[in-house]
């Protein structure tokens, strides 16, 4: 028996809710196997991050390398790239393998609006890792930044992905949890969407679930772009593979919801509750 095994390529939480650790736990709970390569090594936990450490560029290269030579990943998630040296690393490593499937979770702006890039990296990303990806999975800062423009609705989420999408000639999900309201908004924009879904016509997906109220949503963009990633290995197609990354991340935040991990932002919980 041959799993689907994903490569996810993101810097570490020692905490164990985000970056690599949440990834590892999310491919894992869906079934597939889990290959990583660490991008930087964080002091982090549910309070904040404390400190950063970058892995150098040529031991990124070689991590990816023996993943690649040996695995052969059905698809590759990428988080949290440190600066430029970093993304052309990465870059050049999936010019050469050409993995099937790649999914990027472009973490440039946190929730609360800090940019965590330099403005030399953001411009890399775009030239030259944005137009290898499958899917950019942007938050509504990083989505604004990237379009040029401030999104506040989905009228603008729609026009955001369209025009990304074109630009950079790969699907775009904009996420709009943070939005105001009382469901929790996502919009896909992808050249060829399944039979049967539900297209508007402007040529996206909207995503809606009812919001569930919690303050353990540490890890749910690296939770999200990592389930899509395993969903997509395991053979379906991009817009299936969103709608059920969807369904899991609403689980994993309504199991999480009640737990005490840390004193602050806590994480979700990825298994099943035991009995």
């Amino acid at each position: 028996m041959l799993p689907p095994i994903i490569l996810s390529i993101a810097g570490s939480d020692c905490s164990g809710g985000a970056g690599i650790q949440a990834d590892i736990k999310t491919i894992s709970a869906l079934g597939g196997y889990a290959a990583s390569v660490i991008t930087a090594v964080t002091a982090q936990n549910t309070l904040g991050v404390q400190s950063v450490y970058p892995i150098p560029a040529d031991m990124v290269k070689a991590q990816i390398a023996s993943v690649m030579d040996d695995l052969r990943p059905d698809a590759v998630k990428i988080g949290m790239v440190y600066d430029a040296g970093i993304v052309t690393a990465i870059v050049d490593c999936l010019q050469t393998y050409t993995p099937e499937c790649i999914v990027y979770d472009p973490v440039m702006i946190s929730t609360s609006g800090r940019r965590l890039m330099t403005e030399e990296t953001i411009q890399v990303i775009k030239t030259e890792l944005f137009p290898l990806c499958t899917l950019i999975t942007p938050n509504l800062n990083e989505a604004s930044l990237l379009w040029g423009q401030t999104i506040t609705g989905t009228v603008e989420m729609r026009q955001a992905a369209q025009e990304l999408s074109c630009r950079y000639n790969t699907a775009i999900l904009v996420k709009g949890g943070h939005l105001e309201g009382n469901d929790m908004c996502d919009v896909l924009y992808c050249r060829q969407p399944s039979a049967g879904a539900d297209v508007l016509p402007s040529g996206c997906i909207l995503y809606s679930n009812p919001k569930i109220e919690s303050r353990n949503l540490h890890g749910t963009g690296c939770t999200l772009s990592s389930a899509i990633a395993t969903f997509l290995a395991g053979g379906n197609k991009l817009d299936e593979a969103v709608c059920k990354a969807k369904e899991y991340i609403g689980t994993a935040i309504n199991r999480g919801k009640d737990m005490n991990i840390g004193h602050g932002n806590g994480p979700l919980w990825h298994f099943p509750l035991s009995e």
